[in-house]
């Protein structure tokens, strides 16, 4: 079985203009020890399909037509809002896209790590390094020296102090590494991670990314990593999904689909990105097609 499989997934947005069909029929098997890319051009659905895993997507406006999410044996699409709390953070970790608006400006950045900690370890203290049975008190500490490693792990500097600032004292790649240290705080067995190196520089990135990686290897989870960033995917990715308004076109072990594509809209992405040979005007860009184009 699977550790992640979307089926036939279809999601409709409301607006005040009516509702619009946003997502066209995902599938997508996720197994463990395997990290997807899922890559496309901006408003092709990526982000949607991450957060539809999570169940963050509120209703209305959001509403799914048809297909079913299984994670474990379990339909999300169906599961109770207390059983999505417990999936979440534990089992399920979200890397989200802007820390700007996902960190908490009033609770410092330890409080913050604490409480997702605390809530892994509320049905599994191991996640913590304590037994079953360990008193509140032992687990909040316990809970604290995790989230100082995880911070160290993510390269904040000085991670024993800079736990108890605010996130405005924090620059924005350095949000962004307390978002992926929150997320994998946890240990999940489903990490999304949806850009979550957009904000970073190239050598943090490469951290981030080594550390996405050796937690796979280590604790044979599976990873969905939404990006823009091709190479990204070619370094660190064992498969490739590639989406264009709604609807994935292709997908495949990522060797395969990059070196050989077999759908057009997957050579025109590869087409576009810039090499150190391209001269001023010879970028390729992508135009506007409908999806009957790619058919």
């Amino acid at each position: 079985m699977a550790l992640l499989d979307i089926q036939n997934l279809q999601l409709a947005m409301r607006s005040y203009e009516g509702e619009t069909q946003i997502l066209h029929g995902i599938d997508l098997k996720i197994e463990r020890g395997e990290i997807w890319g899922m890559v496309g051009e901006t408003g092709s659905g990526k982000s949607l399909t991450g957060l539809s895993v999570s169940r963050l997507i509120p209703s209305p406006p959001g509403r799914y037509l048809a297909g079913n999410i299984d994670f474990g044996g379990k339909d999300l699409l169906k599961a109770s809002d207390r059983d999505m709390r417990a999936l979440r953070g534990r089992h399920i970790g979200m890397i989200f896209q802007d820390p700007t608006t996902n960190l908490n400006p009033v609770f410092r950045i330890g409080t913050q790590l604490v409480d997702v900690a605390l809530h892994a370890g509320h049905d599994d203290p191991s996640i913590l390094g304590l037994s079953k049975g360990a008193s509140r008190s032992a687990m909040k500490k316990a809970a604290r020296k995790t989230a100082i490693e995880m911070l160290d792990k993510v390269g904040i500097p000085d991670a024993a102090t800079r736990i108890d600032d605010y996130p405005h004292q924090f620059s924005g790649g350095m949000r962004q590494r307390v978002l992926i240290a929150m997320a994998m705080i946890g240990k999940p067995d489903l990490l999304i991670a949806d850009e979550p190196t957009t904000a970073l520089d190239v050598s943090v990135q490469a951290q981030i990314l080594r550390l996405i990686h050796d937690l796979v290897a280590e604790r044979n989870i599976g990873v969905l990593l939404i990006t823009h960033n091709l190479g990204v995917v070619a370094q660190i990715c064992s498969h490739v999904a590639v989406m264009y308004r709604g609807r994935i076109l292709e997908s495949g072990p990522v060797r395969e689909v990059l070196k050989h594509p077999s759908h057009v809209y997957t050579q025109a992405l590869l087409d576009s990105v810039p090499t150190v040979h391209t001269k001023r005007g010879e970028l390729r860009g992508l135009s506007g097609l409908s999806p009957e184009a790619f058919a």
